[in-house]
């Protein structure tokens, strides 16, 4: 529970001064504990930033999968998780700042948080096929290609302005996906 408050008040303080700005003493203040409680679980600003990431990473894919369990087929699910990406994304504006910075502070697990997402995203890709769902393809390729979109859209839609319905923005790219940006979709 104590470790569970560290990284919820470490993804405020990251999340509104960036890693560089962010000290152990303003996580442990928002955690209200003591600052000695910090070092029973963390070593360092740098372990808690990196334990963070994966958290951050680990709560992104469990609310995606619980809210696309019940799709019905793959359109549905990719329907159901672009919107609970953004609604995700919104109840934790802070996560674009803690992963951009990753990238340079805690580079493995930047890593690490795009390839699980992949790997998964490959993997459910390929069932969706297997059920003729989908046609065949790349689902490595089509895997990063989705994710590159959905990553700007919640730029875009989260960061910049989030004023969009979530389930809009979902259903317009799972138009695109469905139907791509061939003329011959419009006959």
């Amino acid at each position: 529970m104590t470790r569970s408050k560290l990284l919820e008040a470490a993804e405020h303080e990251f999340g509104e001064k960036g890693f560089h700005d962010a000290g152990i003493s303003g996580i442990t203040h928002r955690a209200g504990v003591a600052l000695g409680t910090f070092y029973t679980y963390f070593e360092s600003k740098e372990m808690i930033f990196r334990a963070l990431v994966r958290h951050m990473s680990r709560l992104t894919r469990e609310r995606i999968a619980e809210k696309v369990a019940p799709a019905k087929d793959r359109l549905a699910a990719e329907s159901m998780g672009i919107e609970a990406y953004i609604e995700f994304a919104r109840q934790h504006k802070s996560i674009y700042r803690i992963i951009t910075e990753a990238e340079f502070v805690a580079p493995e697990e930047y890593r690490d948080h795009y390839m699980g997402f992949q790997r998964a995203y490959q993997a459910n890709l390929e069932k969706a096929a297997q059920k003729g769902e989908i046609r065949r393809g790349d689902f490595e390729t089509w895997s990063w290609s989705i994710m590159g979109m959905i990553v700007f859209l919640g730029m875009r839609y989260v960061e910049w302005d989030d004023s969009q319905p979530a389930s809009r923005i979902a259903a317009t790219v799972v138009d695109l996906i469905a139907r791509g940006i061939s003329p011959e979709a419009d006959k």
